[in-house]
Order: structure tokens, then C-alpha cells, then sequence
């Protein structure tokens, strides 16, 4: 009986789990698990580790694309703009098959930090938008960069990017 009883309470924690709703901590938590990840790039590339690696772990972790479609126009991206596979993805971070991605977290970046945002939640999906930062390895000027990320839930209870648009500010002409 008491094996049957902790299958059960067990089975109900799984399910609650499953179905648990996003919050903003969450998000907030996801998007300094991706700052991490591309800081941990830049710092494997210089110390030249398996930057690859890194950067397909982080792929991996944090972006869909093995249980959803995923939705990604990276900012520097002008002739190929849309990253659908993991493969291009991956390309665009570290350099690979699509001829203009010169390895976009290998520049290298020894800080990402989150400015002003707006965040939904909804359920098991959240869209974050606003601005992030970029300090280069050799320098204290940042880079401002706008920023919209979608996110889902996956079946462990992890957020995951579904959708990853980034861009340069606007500068009007003069």
C-alpha cells in the first residue's frame, strides 16, 4: 500500500510540474542562464577550449529547436536573416555554414547584462522585450542591442527559446 501511495504522490508531482505555469522569475532566471552562455563562449574561446562545444550546450539548454519550431533573426544576420535549424543557429554563434556568421559569441563578449524590459506571461509561454548589452573582451564600451524573446515550457519544467529577434537601435539617416 505504501508503494502505491508514493507511485501516486509521485505521478502528481510529475503532472503539477508538467503543467506549471511561467513566471517572470523564471524568465528573468532564463535570460541570465543565456547571458552565462555566451559569456562562457567568449571565455572557452580565448582560453582556446571547445568553444563549439560550449556554444552547442548552449544551444542545446536554452533554445528549442529539438521539441519546437524556433523563430530566430539574429542581430547581425543580413544576407541569411532567419536561423531555423540548430545547425544555423550554431553557425551564427560560433562561425560554420552559412558564409557570413563570423561568431557572434566569440567576438568576444566578457559581459551580456539585461536593460529595460516588458515581460508576459501567459501559461506555459512568455514574450520578453526590451534592451541587452554587450561589453567586448577588450574594452568597457557596451553595445546596446533591442531584444524580443519568446519562451515555452518544456516537459521538465525548463523554459526554452522559441522565438529570438535581435537588432541594432535604429539611427536615422542624417
Amino acid at each position: 500500500m505504501k508503494k502505491i501511495l508514493t507511485l501516486l504522490a509521485a505521478a502528481m508531482l510529475m503532472s503539477t510540474s508538467a503543467h506549471a505555469e511561467i513566471t517572470e522569475a523564471k524568465v528573468l532566471e532564463a535570460q541570465a542562464k543565456w547571458s552565462a552562455g555566451i559569456e562562457h563562449i567568449s571565455k572557452t574561446f580565448i582560453e582556446k577550449g571547445d568553444y563549439k562545444k560550449a556554444a552547442e550546450e548552449h544551444i542545446d539548454t536554452l533554445y528549442a529547436y529539438d521539441i519546437s519550431k524556433v523563430l530566430f533573426k539574429p542581430t547581425l544576420a543580413s544576407t541569411d536573416q532567419f536561423r531555423e535549424t540548430k545547425e544555423e543557429a550554431l553557425s551564427y554563434f560560433v562561425g560554420g555554414i552559412i558564409p557570413e556568421d563570423k561568431g557572434f559569441a566569440i567576438k568576444p563578449w566578457k559581459k551580456v547584462r539585461w536593460g529595460e524590459q516588458q515581460i508576459i506571461v501567459h501559461g506555459t509561454e512568455a514574450i520578453a522585450m526590451g534592451n541587452y548589452f554587450f561589453t567586448p573582451a577588450d574594452s568597457d564600451i557596451e553595445t546596446k542591442v533591442e531584444f524580443t524573446f519568446g519562451y515555452m515550457m518544456d516537459e521538465n519544467g525548463n523554459l526554452r527559446i522559441n522565438a529570438h529577434h535581435s537588432s541594432l537601435p535604429f539611427t536615422p539617416a542624417e
